[in-house]
C-alpha cells in the first residue's frame, strides 16, 4: 500500500502545472510572493517547499489601531477584558526604551461589535505599556456604526497577535507632508503675526491721540506706554508659538513669560516718575511704590495695555458685519457689494480678471429636492457631452489622507459623499475643467449635481460664474409617491423611535423648504420639470449650451 501511495504521489507530482500568480497568497503581506511554485492535487506541498514559507510576524503599533487590553479594576483576578483604539503613542521617559500608548475604550454593543462612545459621554482614556496590549484585526461596519472584532468559541476577543513587535520600533509612522502646503501655511502665519503687531501699534497710537484730547498729554503718554506694553505682550507670545515643539521650546517659554511683567514695568515706571516729581506728584501719600500711582494713571495704563485686543475683536467681527451688511442692502447694491467682496477674495487667482464676470470659471449647477432623479439626468448629460462637460475633481481620503485632514481642519470642504471618502473643494470645482490650449476649440465646463445645501455654498464661491438649473416635479403627489416607494424598498430607513408616516411627513417638509429656496434664491436661470426623461434631458442640454456663450 505504501509503495503504491508513493508511486501515485510521484506520478501526481510529475503532472503538476504552474500555479497562476493570483492564486498565491500571504497571510499579511500580499506583496511578498509565495515560494510555492507548484500546486499538486489534494493540496500536496513538497516538504522542502513548505519549510521555506516565512512565518507571520507581529506588526508595529500605529495610531488608530484596535487593541485588546485588561483593566485590573474590573473585579476579576486576571482583569476585565476591554477593546480600545490607540489615540497616542509616546516614549516611557526621556531615557526609557519602553513605549506607552493612550488607549480610548470602545463600547461593547454585543455580538462582537464595538463602537466609539458618543461625544456627549466622557471618553475613558488611559496610558498602557505597548507590551501589555494585543493588536486586533477589525473591520468597520457602517450599518452598525461599529467595529466588528473576531471572537473565539468562548465569546472572548481573539487577537491577531499576543503583542506588538517593538524590536527596532522608532515611533508611529508619519504621514506624507506636502511641503508646498507647509510653506503656504508658514507664509500665512508670518503675515498674520505682522498684521497683528502692526494693527496693535496703530490702535495704540490712535488711542493715545484720543486720550490727549480727553485727559491731557500726561495721561496720553501713560496710555501709549501701556499700548507699547501690549504690543510687547503679543511679540513675546509669538516667540513662544515659534519655538513650540522645537529644541528651544523651554528657552522660548521662559523668554515668553516676560510678557506678564510688562504691565508691571509700566506701573513701576509711573510710580518712580511720581516719586521723583515730589510735590508735583498727583498722589499726596506714598506708602509704597504702587500707592504712588493714581487711579486715573492706573486706568490709562491698563486701557493702553488692553488696546491690542481691539484689532483682534474687529478682525473677527468684520466678516460677520460685512456679510450682514451685504444682506441688508437692497437689490443691486447688495449684489454689487457681494461681487466686490468675491473679486477681492479672488484677486490672487490668475483666472479671475474682471469684477463683472469676464474670464471667470463657469460652473453648471443642477440642483433640486431629493427624489427627483436629477443625479441620473446629470450623469447622462456628462456621458453624452463628448468631453465638453466634466464633473468636479474630488479629494480621496484614502489616497491622500493628509490633504483630506488639512482641508477638513480649514473648513475648505464643500461636500463629502455618503461614504465619507470623496470630498469636493473649491479648487476641485474651479480647476476641474481644462482650459483650451492655443489653437484648440474644445472647451470644458464643470457640472455639479448639487443638493440645496451645496447650492448655497456654491452661490458664495468666489471667482465663479454660476449657470443654475432647478430640477423638480410638476406635482407634490409625485414626491409623496416616490417617498413611499423608497420607504417600502428600505432605501429610507425608519428610526426606532419613529414611524413610516412621521418620516414621510418630515421628508415632505424638507422638500417644500427646498422648493421655496429654489424659487426665491435667484441663482437658477432655468427650470426643468422631470416628467419625461428624454424631454428633460434635451432641456438640460439646451441649458448647458448657455455655459459656452
Amino acid at each position: 500500500v505504501f509503495v503504491t501511495l508513493g508511486a501515485s504521489l510521484s506520478l501526481i507530482d510529475a503532472f503538476t502545472i504552474p500555479s497562476p500568480q493570483k492564486h498565491t497568497s500571504h497571510a499579511y503581506d500580499r506583496s511578498v510572493p509565495s515560494p510555492i511554485t507548484k500546486t499538486s492535487l489534494f493540496g500536496y506541498i513538497r516538504p522542502e517547499t513548505s519549510e521555506s514559507q516565512p512565518k507571520n510576524q507581529a506588526p508595529y503599533p500605529n495610531i488608530g489601531d484596535l487593541v485588546r487590553y485588561y483593566e485590573l479594576d474590573g473585579g476579576r483576578q486576571d482583569g476585565q477584558e476591554l477593546v480600545g483604539k490607540i489615540t497616542y503613542i509616546q516614549k516611557g521617559g526621556p531615557k526609557s526604551q519602553s513605549w506607552l500608548a493612550e488607549v480610548t475604550e470602545l463600547d461593547n454593543v454585543g455580538d462582537g461589535y464595538y463602537a466609539e462612545y458618543p461625544y456627549r459621554k466622557r471618553r475613558k482614556s488611559r496610558l498602557y505599556n505597548l507590551e501589555e496590549v494585543s493588536p486586533l484585526i477589525g473591520s468597520f461596519v457602517r450599518t452598525e456604526d461599529a467595529f466588528k472584532i473576531p471572537l473565539d468559541r468562548s465569546g472572548k476577543v481573539s487577537p491577531a497577535f499576543k503583542s506588538y513587535s517593538l524590536d527596532g520600533y522608532e515611533g508611529p509612522n508619519a504621514g506624507p507632508v506636502d511641503e508646498q502646503i507647509v510653506q503656504s501655511d508658514l507664509q500665512k502665519y508670518g503675515e498674520l503675526k505682522t498684521r497683528l503687531l502692526r494693527d496693535a501699534a496703530i490702535a495704540g497710537l490712535i488711542g493715545a491721540i484720543i486720550a490727549d484730547f480727553a485727559a491731557g498729554l500726561n495721561n496720553a503718554l501713560i496710555y501709549f506706554a501701556g499700548a507699547i506694553a501690549g504690543v510687547g505682550y503679543l511679540f513675546f507670545l509669538t516667540v513662544k508659538t515659534d519655538t513650540m515643539g522645537s529644541e528651544g521650546a523651554k528657552l522660548g517659554s521662559k523668554v515668553a513669560n516676560l510678557r506678564f511683567a510688562l504691565p508691571l514695568i509700566v506701573l513701576v515706571g509711573i510710580a518712580l516718575q511720581n516719586i521723583i516729581a515730589g510735590d508735583a506728584s498727583p498722589v499726596s501719600e506714598t506708602g509704597n511704590i504702587f500707592s504712588s500711582v493714581s487711579k486715573q494713571q492706573f486706568g490709562a495704563a491698563m486701557l493702553g495695555f488692553l488696546t491690542y485686543r481691539i484689532p483682534l475683536f474687529v478682525s473677527q467681527l468684520a466678516p460677520v458685519v460685512g456679510e450682514t451688511a451685504g444682506m441688508a442692502l437692497p437689490g443691486s447694491a447688495g449684489v454689487a457689494m457681494q461681487m466686490a467682496k468675491d473679486a477681492k477674495e479672488a484677486g490672487n487667482n490668475s483666472q479671475k480678471k474682471n469684477l463683472f464676470g469676464d474670464d471667470l470659471t463657469t460652473v453648471f449647477v443642477v440642483s433640486g429636492p431629493a427624489g427627483t432623479g436629477k443625479s441620473e439626468l446629470v450623469q447622462t448629460l456628462i456621458d453624452g457631452s463628448e468631453g465638453r462637460l466634466v464633473g468636479p475633481a474630488l479629494v480621496d481620503k484614502i489616497a491622500d489622507p493628509m490633504m483630506f485632514e488639512q482641508l477638513e481642519s480649514r473648513n475648505e470642504i464643500l461636500q463629502v459623499d455618503a461614504r465619507g471618502r470623496y470630498a469636493m473643494t473649491k479648487d476641485g470645482v474651479i480647476n476641474a475643467a481644462r482650459k483650451p490650449a492655443e489653437g484648440e476649440e474644445l472647451e470644458q465646463v464643470v457640472v455639479i449635481d448639487a443638493d440645496v445645501e451645496l447650492s448655497k455654498k456654491l452661490a458664495n464661491l468666489a471667482g465663479t460664474r454660476l449657470v443654475g438649473v432647478w430640477v423638480g416635479l410638476d406635482e407634490l403627489e409625485k414626491f409623496e409617491q416616490g417617498l413611499d416607494e423608497q420607504i417600502q424598498s428600505g432605501k429610507i430607513l425608519i428610526p426606532d423611535d419613529e414611524t413610516a408616516e412621521t418620516v414621510r411627513r418630515s421628508k415632505i417638509r424638507e422638500i417644500v423648504k427646498d422648493i421655496e429656496y429654489g424659487v426665491v434664491s435667484g441663482i437658477f436661470e432655468f427650470t426643468v420639470l422631470l416628467d419625461d426623461f428624454d424631454e428633460s434631458l434635451l432641456q438640460l442640454k439646451n441649458a448647458a449650451e448657455y455655459c459656452f456663450k
